[in-house]
């Protein structure tokens, strides 16, 4: 685990694996960089770990407001937290990065490969280009007291579209790291805020870095037209719905992985 500050802000961040060298000069992004949903820590990745072991190092941080980074007073923006992504592959020497992002974290993905010139794809679960779009209920509904275990298992219910009961063992893992890992009150609702403001609708044409949108088709934050008109709008997007909610990536990890690495080849 390492430490890096932005504007004062202290950010920790993971590093695992190693990267290839680049064959023959070609620009090669053999590194991972991932980015979470509202709320959440770097846990929702961990399916996403495994299967990208084999020659691609994976980053993984702690939003400002989440885990052991700092959680300054909201309310956040999305171009701060670009900022803060920045910081973390720059320190860490990544010269271009496969960008993964989900709900916020995706919005966040947008406006770092609009903003730097390091993102050499970008995936996006569960994201629109308009925070008006999402729906702020169901966004708030994902909230719960660390301290808590009941109601962190009952906030699952909006993040998944399979019915969690069902997934009991699962799910008890999931609730133990989201004691762990993921942000209080403060943190969560600074971000949110940075969720539901965002709007780059108007210039995704800027954009030109390939970006492949994955959308839960049972997504209760974020409707799936959105994400359609994410991928439309983006000059190289392309749209694939998954079974599944807001957390899709984790509901459907085997498919999506396999996704993920064939997207990663293409971009090469």
């Amino acid at each position: 685990m390492t430490v890096v500050s932005n504007g004062g802000v202290d950010l920790y961040y993971e590093a695992r694996g190693d990267p290839r060298p680049p064959e023959d000069g070609d620009r090669a992004a053999d590194t991972v960089a991932f980015v979470e949903p509202a709320g959440y820590g770097a846990w929702v990745w961990g399916w996403q770990h495994a299967a990208l072991a084999e020659g691609f190092e994976t980053v993984t941080w702690d939003l400002r407001g989440t885990g052991r980074s700092d959680a300054p007073a909201g309310p956040y923006d999305v171009r701060t937290l670009a900022g803060d992504l920045e910081a973390v592959l720059s320190d860490h020497g990544v010269p271009d990065a496969h960008v993964v992002g989900a709900g916020l974290g995706g919005m966040v993905a947008l406006e770092h490969a609009h903003r730097y010139d390091r993102a050499a794809s970008l995936t996006l679960f569960g994201t629109t280009a308009d925070g008006d779009r999402v729906a702020a209920d169901a966004l708030d509904s994902l909230f719960a007291p660390r301290d808590d275990p009941d109601a962190l298992r009952a906030s699952l219910r909006n993040a998944f579209g399979a019915d969690i009961d069902a997934h009991a063992d699962v799910v008890d893992e999931i609730v133990g790291w989201r004691r762990e890992e993921d942000a209080d009150r403060p943190g969560f609702e600074a971000q949110a805020a940075a969720m539901r403001s965002f709007d780059r609708s108007n210039s995704l044409y800027e954009i030109t870095t390939p970006a492949r949108v994955y959308h839960g088709v049972d997504d209760a934050v974020v409707p799936t037209d959105a994400g359609r008109d994410l991928a439309e709008g983006l000059p190289r997007g392309a749209f694939t719905a998954v079974e599944g909610g807001h957390l899709c990536f984790v509901e459907e990890s085997a498919a999506v992985n396999d996704a993920l690495l064939g997207d990663f080849e293409d971009a090469g």
